[in-house]
């Protein structure tokens, strides 16, 4: 085996090449005998023997076709020169690995005449491979752009290039041509000014996020101006051109997507329209969905009125309404127009859209809205909002027209269309049936509260003292419930006040309370020597013949007598109701819990007892329902102690401003109905015309106690 030490020794010249920095070899004779190899050679080829045959000593050398170039030097004594030449060497664990190198052969002839040739090479792996990625990414990228643009011309109206910050570097002619501006009007950032201002900030924030965020496909919708003045979505896809792994630029597309956008957003409207009244119990709750609904996708302002007068209203009279729902969009003044009951002049606009059943627009400029346009109590609002257009919409539900809706646009939002109208008048027919059975709800709610409100009579005028008396209807509970308040006075001169609550929230529940009112006056003036405590083991039997395990109710009796001293007493029984409540002048509160018996209509006749207190001068007596004092997932007596301390606190109000304030605290999210009645006494002793009347014997309990019945 020859010699790998690629040495001087072998008696060649060429020991000159040792300290170059480039790899030197030299071979001899037609067989290419390796004859000599510097440190730099050996550094990269590795130790390679001498005196072999070339293709011998580089038996692992994989790639074979430059041998070849050895025999042509050595025989036509030219040289030759190859560029970036991959070879590919095996290494010492079994694998290969493939470098670039430039390299010359030249003819070389020794000292002793003998004829071979001289390598000279020098790696340029890196080189190499650095052009050649460059190459690879420059061909790709000329591929993928050719791809791309050549699939979005044939489906885009618009093909544009920005650099890497967003700005159009390249003129569009399909830009150009779609929204009329020139190449100098919308390069860099001016094609923004093409967007309608309502989604121009959008349209930034969403380029800026695309821009940090680098998506590998950038999507948006916006209205573009176009050529002709008009406005039309466009549905925006960009990719970013990367090079060296940083974004060179963005190739985009626009497509006209305004019958599709249209068709979606009418879809999409409609489906919420209906799903927002699907469980919707109470026609004002339908139609303030339905504004929810309205604003902001077709209008900036939806106002919701209701006649008040079933039919046709006739020509040369007003339409009665009351306003009960309205929605702005936010960035609008917020005051809107308070709920209130309106009357439109018989030839304004909003009562023609009533008898002629069909929609009425307008359009005027920004804030000045021409007389018998608009319902008279928003002019204000609509004036301060800047509104320039209205539709007024007649809603007909089972053949009559039960509502008006009256929607608006403000600022620069475009002027309600035709389309604009057909899509509003459809979110209101697709609302018909859940409107049409809030409607008759409501009708059978006001028959039954006008039922309920008759039997709530005003409080008698009684000599020597105060009665006040107030209902509040819950408004989750449908307007209609079984509370109820009476007084009235005896034949003898006393006053006495009843107060009661017949479970449910219905018509049922307004009847039964009727009854049982009117029942419970004729057995107490009937039965005035008895207690209050018998009355209502009378009317509890009465209830359970009337409605035999159908109905309960609480209630409680108080009479207020002449004490033989001249003042005043309380004689009074509760049926499973809340406790009366006794404030006197100087702000001491306490319940009267004394005479406390089980519901009506619950066990069969049992004995009912009775209590008598005396009440000081200038004291007031409380009655009132369970509304008063509950709230969802509070103690009834967490309840009861904050009524103890709002009334103490009440204590030298007039009676009717003791009512109002207490009525006030009551729970906000009214979850039922709220009645009271207060009696008050005056200060000191009894005055003229409070006349003395006759005791009339009977149980004469101490200062204050029970009596049985």
């Amino acid at each position: 085996m020859g010699r790998t030490d690629g040495s001087a020794s072998s008696g060649l010249a060429l020991e000159v090449f040792d300290p170059a920095p480039v790899a030197v070899a030299a071979v001899l004779g037609p067989l290419h005998l390796l004859a000599y190899t510097n440190a730099d050679y050996r550094k990269v080829f590795g130790a390679r023997p001498l005196g072999v045959p070339l293709r011998e000593a580089f038996s692992d050398l994989e790639t074979r076709e430059y041998f070849s170039l050895f025999d042509r030097v050595f025989a036509e004594r030219e040289g030759v020169r190859v560029e970036e030449a991959p070879v590919v060497l095996a290494r010492a664990d079994g694998t290969s690995e493939r470098h670039f190198f430039t390299f010359s052969l030249s003819p070389l002839t020794t000292r002793t005449g003998e004829d071979g040739v001289l390598v000279v090479a020098v790696e340029t792996t890196r080189q190499t491979a650095a052009a050649e990625r460059i190459r690879v990414l420059s061909e790709e990228r000329r591929r993928a752009l050719q791809r791309y643009r050549s699939l979005v011309t044939a489906g885009a109206q618009v093909v544009w290039v920005s650099d890497a910050d967003g700005r159009f570097v390249e003129p569009s002619p399909g830009w150009q041509r779609v929204t009329g501006q020139t190449w100098e009007e919308y390069r860099g950032d001016g094609w923004t000014e093409a967007i309608h201002p309502q989604d121009r900030e959008a349209a930034r924030r969403a380029q800026a996020e695309a821009l940090e965020r680098l998506p590998d496909v950038f999507r948006w919708t916006y209205r573009l101006r176009t050529a002709d003045g008009g406005y039309r979505h466009f549905a925006v896809r960009a990719v970013p051109i990367r090079e060296n792994g940083a974004v060179a630029e963005w190739v985009g597309t626009c497509t006209d997507v305004e019958e599709q956008w249209r068709r979606d957003r009418r879809e999409e409207i409609l489906a919420r329209a209906a799903a927002a009244v699907t469980e919707t119990m109470r026609v004002q709750d339908a139609f303030a969905a339905l504004g929810r609904v309205i604003v902001p996708d077709l209008a900036d302002e939806c106002a919701v009125y209701l006649a008040l007068e079933p039919g046709d209203p006739p020509p040369d009279r007003p339409v009665l309404v009351e306003r009960v729902a309205a929605v702005a969009r936010d960035g609008l003044p917020p005051e809107l127009p308070p709920r209130r009951t309106e009357r439109f002049p018989p030839d304004s606009a909003p009562a023609r859209a009533v008898r002629e059943r069909r929609p009425v627009r307008a359009a005027f400029p920004p804030g000045a809205v021409p007389p018998g346009t608009a319902p008279r109590g928003s002019v204000p609002w609509l004036t301060a909002a800047s509104a320039h257009g209205m539709a007024l919409l007649p809603v007909v539900v089972d053949g009559v027209v039960t509502a008006l809706v009256s929607t608006a646009v403000c600022g620069d939002r475009d002027p309600l269309g035709e389309e604009d109208v057909e899509l509003m008048l459809a979110v209101l027919e697709r609302a018909h049936g859940a409107v049409s059975g809030a409607l008759r709800l409501q009708r059978a709610q006001r028959v039954a509260l006008a039922l309920q409100r008759s039997l709530l009579t005003e409080p008698p005028r009684v000599p020597g003292v105060e009665i006040a008396a107030r209902y509040l209807p819950s408004p989750a509970a449908a307007e209609v419930g079984g509370d109820w308040y009476d007084s009235f006075v005896l034949p003898c001169g006393d006053p006495v006040l009843i107060i009661g609550d017949v479970t449910g929230h219905d018509v049922e529940a307004a009847v039964t309370m009727g009854r049982l009112r009117n029942m419970l006056r004729a057995l107490a003036v009937d039965r005035r020597e008895e207690l209050p405590g018998e009355v209502l083991r009378r009317l509890d039997l009465a209830l359970r013949a009337m409605a035999p395990g159908e109905t309960t109710a609480t209630c409680t009796l108080a009479r207020v007598e002449r004490s033989p001293d001249g003042g005043r007493r309380l004689v009074h029984s509760a049926a499973g109701h809340p406790p009366p409540l006794l404030v006197t002048g100087d702000g001491n509160a306490r319940l009267l819990a004394a005479a406390h018996g089980p519901l009506l209509g619950v066990l069969p006749d049992v004995p009912r007892g009775s209590s008598v207190d005396p009440l000081p001068p200038g004291s007031t007596l409380l009655l009132y329902t369970d509304g008063l004092v509950e709230r969802p997932g509070e103690d009834i007596d967490e309840g009861l102690a904050r009524l103890l301390r709002h009334a103490a606190g009440l204590a030298r109000e007039p009676v009717e401003a003791f009512c109002d304030e207490l009525l006030a605290a009551a729970d906000p999210t009214g979850h039922d109905d709220i009645a009271v009645i207060a009696l008050r006494l005056p200060e000191g002793p009894r005055t003229a015309g409070d006349p003395a009347v006759p005791d009339r014997g009977g149980p004469r309990p101490g200062p204050s106690g029970s009596v049985g019945s």
